[in-house]
């Protein structure tokens, strides 16, 4: 019976998916598993219950094992930056990053159908893509490959971080050291969470990156004159918003072992300045790379769009300079009233939104979100070394 009622709920969403809104998200084995713990309803997110749940089963025994056999390492938990920052602040960021994803690609799925971009025969062709996204998101392979993977991490980098483990994590003998109860279960369970929500976050946007490359091969219909000068493609542009908390969660990791480094291990705030650039270069290789699908498309379409509406405002040129330069003598009265005046100007608007037409579909507020994601999680990194009054004032001092 429980098979059979799973079996229905993922070919319900399957329908709902295809007749009306589309969600990458709200789907899969850890979905269900939330909504059979009753932490999400069919509506509703229920961030604040998720994210408390979230705290009670990563955070919360961590300090109680501690307190219970190592209580006299409780400040080093307590004052661990690298594991907070991937608890405490990481955890939720990636829970509230589900609900933008949501939002965002929801938005640009019904804005593709609502915009006329695509005729009958396409649409048919987007609902298969829907559905084929929609049985690989409620795929149980994918899922657990990710759970996998992050036991295959952990049990290759457990010695190496243990070598560099605060007191609460590691029992040290002399020269050898093992995990303690805490260590083991913040490997297992808390440090083990915020490495699967954030493979499953990567695989939520791997999905909608597949549906942006299978978008891009329909016979979309763009128009070279569109004043968002994309072709009517820009809102695409809006897709790495819903990457931004990834972007956050991710860098916010980083930034604890950078301080960490730089706090314990004599490393210094330069030291991490190229990982720090080749950190925002792969992020936004990995988020706004997708939008490249587009290009040949819309590179065609501005080529073409030039040569037609040259050609268009060459023969219309010639006529208004016979009949108004050439010929206008006797006739002066008339020409405040005549069409050709406002229709020149008109094809000179659309002739010039082809020739700043952009193939690349960017959005400056996008770009500019996955920027702050990525650099202010670093801002611990920087107080480890420069106090924040100077960081102020130099602030200050370039407001003048």
């Amino acid at each position: 019976m429980a098979q059979r009622n799973a079996a229905a709920s993922r070919t319900s969403s399957v329908d709902s998916a295809i007749d009306g809104e589309v969600s990458l998200v709200r789907g899969g084995p850890f979905y269900r598993a939330q909504q059979a713990a009753r932490l999400i309803e069919s509506n509703r997110w229920n961030l604040g219950r998720r994210i408390v749940f979230a705290v009670v089963v990563t955070w919360v025994p961590l300090v109680l094992i501690t307190l219970l056999f190592n209580p006299h390492a409780i400040r080093s938990l307590l004052g661990d930056y690298l594991v907070n920052a991937r608890i405490l602040f990481a955890v939720p960021v990636l829970l509230v990053g589900q609900l933008i994803m949501e939002q965002t690609f929801r938005a640009i799925a019904r804005h593709v159908r609502e915009a006329g971009l695509l005729v009958e025969e396409e649409l048919i062709r987007l609902d298969a893509i829907i559905g084929n996204l929609m049985r690989l998101r409620d795929s149980m392979l994918p899922e657990l490959l990710i759970l996998a993977a992050v036991y295959v991490h952990v049990a290759l980098f457990m010695g190496p971080r243990l070598s560099i483990a605060l007191p609460w994590a590691v029992i040290r003998t002399g020269t050898s050291f093992h995990a303690s109860p805490a260590g083991w279960y913040g490997a297992l369970v808390s440090g083990a969470l915020y490495e699967f929500l954030l493979g499953l976050s990567l695989w939520k946007w791997l999905l909608w990156s597949y549906f942006l490359l299978r978008l891009s091969r329909l016979n979309l219909q763009v128009v070279a004159t569109h004043p968002d000068h994309h072709g009517g493609l820009g809102f695409l542009g809006l897709s790495p918003i819903a990457a931004a908390p990834i972007a956050v969660a991710v860098s916010a990791a980083i930034a604890s072992v950078w301080r960490a480094q730089i706090l314990h291990h004599n490393t210094h705030l330069m030291d991490y300045k190229f990982q720090a650039v080749a950190l925002l270069v792969i992020v936004l290789l990995i988020f706004m790379g997708p939008l490249v699908f587009f290009m040949p498309r819309l590179g065609r379409l501005r080529q073409r769009g030039i040569l037609e509406y040259g050609t268009l405002a060459q023969m219309h040129s010639m006529d208004f300079q016979q009949k108004w330069i050439v010929r206008r003598a006797g006739h002066e009265d008339e020409f405040l009233d005549a069409p050709e005046v406002s229709t020149l100007t008109d094809l000179a608007t659309s002739y010039d939104n082809i020739e700043h037409m952009q193939p690349f579909p960017f959005d400056r507020v996008a770009f500019f979100s996955l920027l702050l994601a990525v650099v202010l999680p670093m801002l611990p990194v920087v107080l480890a070394e420069i106090p924040l009054s100077d960081v102020l004032k130099a602030l200050f001092g370039a407001l003048k």
